[in-house]
């Protein structure tokens, strides 16, 4: 991937080098340890772990919450930062356009790079979480060293595939923007079903996979920075991250009934639609009855 092609996003600060073992709302919280038996057990339940330390993080105080203030744009020899940037700023160019061609105006989120673990608006999230988009202060959260669990742990290597996820976090935002997430929530307050093959929360993670798609297919048209054997390295972080694969790793069994993600099929034939189509009407998961 000549990712170096690419326009460098502003908009990446870097909190590695604060400490991440913080607690929610002083010591009365959670240590990291703690955080991470959450983590655990919420994998373990099918439930997704983000949304466990989500419900956690209500009772933090107001000064537990990130401060960008306190951070700095990364170094400018760091090359995975820098790569980092190129794959934001580019999302930032195609959604900006995309935005902009439906009268609409494009809100840029900020990524946030941290180690071991991080406070958001959703609270305090230990590395074990994974990469994830908080719509409470629409920042994006990573940690670099998933994309090395990424390569070793799920066998996904390659700049492609890193870029993906990225890509789908900023998905999420994009779905923040659109309103999607909002009427996500407000259905959860409703009581409708949110885990499972046919989920709220399945159908909200395919389509960030298709929007992430979309990107990709925007992003290759105006740069052609796709190498041969790219588009095959993101499909295979979208299998790798299924819900029935994780499952079957963690648990030896596969559970459809507490799916939060989707099935690695259903995760790479999002992505595949949105990079093959590149038109928002065509991620519309909400809608269709075979996802």
């Amino acid at each position: 991937m000549r990712w170096k092609r690419a326009r460098r996003s502003d908009n990446v600060v870097d909190a590695r080098g604060r400490n991440g073992a913080r607690r929610f709302g002083g010591t009365k919280g959670l240590s990291l340890g703690g955080v991470a038996a959450v983590v655990i057990i919420g994998l373990l339940m099918g439930q997704d772990p983000l949304q466990i330390l989500g419900q956690l993080a209500g009772q933090a105080t107001q000064t537990s919450s990130f401060d960008s203030r306190q951070s700095a744009p990364p170094a400018a020899n760091d090359e995975q930062a820098e790569f980092v940037r190129a794959i934001l700023g580019d999302t930032e160019d195609t959604w900006r356009a995309l935005f902009q061609s439906a009268d609409r105006s494009y809100r840029d989120p900020t990524l946030v790079l941290f180690r071991g673990g991080v406070d958001s608006a959703c609270g305090f999230a230990d590395s074990a979480v994974g990469p994830f988009y908080c719509p409470g202060d629409q920042r994006v959260y990573l940690d670099l060293q998933f994309f090395r669990e990424l390569e070793q742990r799920f066998a996904a290597a390659g700049d492609f595939a890193q870029a993906y996820v990225i890509a789908h976090e900023v998905g999420h935002h994009v779905q923040t923007l659109l309103g999607v997430s909002a009427r996500v929530q407000a259905a959860r307050r409703r009581g409708e079903r949110m885990e499972g093959g046919n989920g709220l929360l399945v159908r909200q993670e395919l389509q960030a996979d298709c929007l992430a798609g979309i990107w990709a297919h925007h992003a290759q048209r105006r740069l052609d920075w796709l190498e041969p054997g790219d588009l095959e390295e993101a499909l295979n972080a979208a299998n790798a991250i299924g819900d029935d694969r994780l499952q079957k790793q963690t648990r030896g069994q596969v559970v459809p009934d507490s799916f939060t993600h989707g099935t690695s099929a259903q995760r790479m034939r999002w992505f595949k639609l949105g990079f093959e189509h590149g038109q928002v009407g065509r991620c519309d998961t909400f809608q269709v009855a075979r996802l």
